[in-house]
């Protein structure tokens, strides 16, 4: 069921009140409304962005000439997506599930950039859906080494939980064996081509170093009414096939399945109300982004999902005689620790051989190579570890090669009826350490167009990230000069906090309620009704992509909710 503003005007209380709302409608809330549902709760979810409902998305199926500037962004998008296109995911073609920066602003006194959509579905349509489990690396890195506190689980408390979600959103790749790397619940993995496969060949020889290929939301075989991946390579559009991972085709059609779900688009949460007599959260003040009213709606247990920024956006907007710097906030950690992976590091060549060779269709990931730094021998420049993503190509027809040395007419077209030259490209995405003085904050001085206070941030990477990404670049040339490629190119660059869309650590949490303020279960310390299982919980950020942990704590803390309502502790 969608509902809109017009639909409730004139209601009353009892007529807005539900057992859970869901704020927000991505990865984590998709998940979140799923299990409540299933469990037998009436649910509303919350979406600031407009509808969108599987499997009607706008461009999926145009080709270039159907689109306008045959998918190209123009000068006046640029404009109005001043932060977005700084993303490489943003086109002409998908513009549309993305925010309009100039609709929604945030002050930058240190450059975050924030990637947001716009839409139900949220980021589960715009992410990349490289699918990792964490091991006890990442989850004893904070108290083995001193940074941020020390996380309250390990990898028991949660492989149960991957299992669960891994079986349900189809996870493609290999069982391969890796102790950092835990294997997980697989359909078939995709292929190599033949220069990737040397590469691994010779990467295990010289180096004793695996590559594997990349674990992806992508799906190989047929799952329920999904069908396996096309090899299209538009999964930036929206997949009508569902063979990706997404809220839209996923999460919450199950969630409708139920009967129990009611969703509502266009409404953006300004504030958690908390009741000081009952000691809890009572539901939510909503802005219709429409008709620009007010509206409340109550629940028994809240889960906040707005995404890392979002969630501490509304934290801090939240405050109370009992919370005046922000719901939950007793240890000031709200809004503090904001991390992300840095990226931008890397090499690439080109390999000479396999002329007779090419691939067949469009793969949507490619190879991976596991954190080989830090495992057993310390080094002393940085701590912790960064993963490689990459894929080996053939150049094609639009290779400027092609029109410099051909020019126009027939030579051009004999030109472009055959491949060019085989490449590689490694591209590393490097740990980021906790610190507490990374963080968002509001102006009070100042208010966005929605009469909020204006949302800051205070994020940049230190000296550890800044050595990482040195030896990123390094190790990537290093590895393709030992593979015999020729023409290296390494890259030298670390991205702006953001720009990899891993934003975590806002709400984190730990043991101690004193300097965190989540528990193991994603249950606020303060407010017991409260759980946030986006990237906000996280205590640290590994090397690698975190969605999938995010799909499997929060499918572990519905669970827990459900018995702590049962129990009548909520």
């Amino acid at each position: 069921m969608v509902i809109d503003s017009i639909q409730l005007k004139g209601k009353g209380i009892e007529k807005n009140t539900y057992d859970a709302i869901v704020i927000g409608s991505g990865i984590s809330g998709g998940w979140a409304a799923k299990e409540l549902t299933e469990k037998g709760l009436k649910v509303l979810m919350l979406e600031r962005g407009g509808n969108l409902v599987h499997p009607n998305y706008p461009t999926a199926t145009k080709d270039p000439w159907d689109l306008d500037h045959r998918g190209r962004l123009t000068n006046e998008d640029r404009e109005k997506y001043y932060v977005q296109t700084r993303h490489y995911s943003i086109g002409g073609d998908n513009k549309h599930l993305y925010t309009i920066d100039k609709e929604w602003p945030y002050e930058e006194p240190k450059r975050f950039d924030w990637v947001r959509a716009n839409t139900v579905g949220g980021r589960s349509l715009l992410w990349a859906r490289m699918s990792w489990r964490w091991s006890d690396l990442d989850f004893e890195a904070n108290v083995k080494d001193g940074h941020g506190v020390d996380w309250p689980i390990r990898y028991k408390d949660i492989a149960p939980w991957y299992d669960y979600a891994e079986k349900f959103i189809g996870v493609s790749g290999n069982r391969d064996g890796l102790a950092h790397l835990p294997d997980g619940i697989f359909q078939p993995p995709m292929e190599m081509n033949c220069v990737e496969k040397d590469f691994v060949t010779t990467m295990k020889t010289k180096l004793s170093r695996p590559v594997i290929m990349g674990r992806t939301a992508n799906l190989t075989q047929n799952l329920g009414n999904r069908s396996k991946c096309q090899f299209r390579n538009l999964c930036h559009r929206g997949c009508p096939f569902g063979a990706y991972f997404s809220s839209n085709s996923s999460t919450i059609p199950a969630a409708q399945a139920t009967g129990n779900l009611t969703l509502r688009p266009h409404s953006l949460v300004n504030e958690i109300i908390y009741d000081e007599q009952k000691q809890k959260a009572t539901g939510v003040e909503i802005i219709d982004t429409v008709t620009k009213t007010t509206e409340r709606f109550f629940a028994k247990i809240i889960f906040a999902n707005a995404a890392t920024i979002g969630t501490a956006q509304l934290l801090l907007s939240s405050i109370s005689n009992r919370f005046p710097n922000g719901l939950g906030n007793d240890s000031d950690q709200v809004g503090r620790n904001i991390m992300d992976h840095h990226k931008f590091s890397g090499a690439g060549a080109e390999v000479e051989g396999y002329e007779d060779m090419y691939y067949v269709g469009r793969r949507p990931t490619g190879i991976y190579v596991p954190r080989f730094r830090n495992l057993t021998e310390q080094r002393k420049d940085y701590l912790r570890g960064f993963g490689m993503q990459g894929g080996a190509s053939r150049e094609g027809w639009n290779d400027r090669d092609h029109i410099t040395k051909h020019g126009f007419g027939e030579s051009l077209k004999d030109a472009i009826q055959n491949p060019g030259k085989w490449t590689i490209r490694l591209g590393a995405f490097g740990e980021c350490l906790p610190n507490p003085n990374n963080r968002v904050t509001l102006n009070k001085d100042k208010k966005d167009p929605w009469g909020r206070y204006m949302l800051e941030t205070h994020v940049e990477f230190g000296e550890n990230e800044k050595a990482m990404s040195k030896d990123m670049t390094e190790s990537a040339a290093e590895m393709l000069e030992v593979a015999g490629y020729k023409n290296v190119k390494p890259t030298y660059g670390i991205s702006f906090p953001g720009n990899a869309n891993h934003d975590m650590g806002s709400a984190r949490m730990g043991r101690d309620p004193k300097t965190s303020v989540l528990n193991a279960y994603n249950q606020m310390h303060a407010v017991k009704n409260v759980f946030i299982t986006d990237g906000s919980f996280m205590a640290s950020t590994s090397c690698v992509n975190p969605s999938l942990t995010y799909m499997a704590m929060t499918a572990r803390a519905v669970d827990f909710a459900i018995k702590e309502v049962n129990k009548q502790n909520i």
